[in-house]
């Protein structure tokens, strides 16, 4: 008899599993260059470039989230990633 309190593992959709990790593999993108750009900038700034790593660690987290993720969590990552990308790209 299964326990109907136990957590439900839901197969992702191949379209939002692909959407949700093009979105954090592109916004994990954006933080390499930016910290490459900091790196090679006359004189660097060291805060900034642990904020773009630290950053880019919790999307490499979120990436890793996505193999086990559920249609919902990939969902909401992909819409998460999607919208910090456009928020990223205009700031910049």
């Amino acid at each position: 008899m299964s326990d109907r309190n136990a957590a439900r593992f839901e197969p992702l959709d191949g379209d939002k599993d692909q959407l949700a990790r093009d979105a954090v593999r592109e916004v994990i993108a954006f933080y390499n260059a930016r910290i490459l750009d900091e790196r090679r900038a006359p004189a660097p700034d060291n805060e900034r470039i642990e904020q773009l790593k630290a950053a880019r660690q919790a999307a490499i987290g979120d990436q890793m989230r996505l193999d086990t993720a559920g249609l919902g969590d990939a969902a909401r990552i992909a819409d998460d990633y999607a919208a910090r990308l456009k928020w990223l790209t205009d700031q910049s």
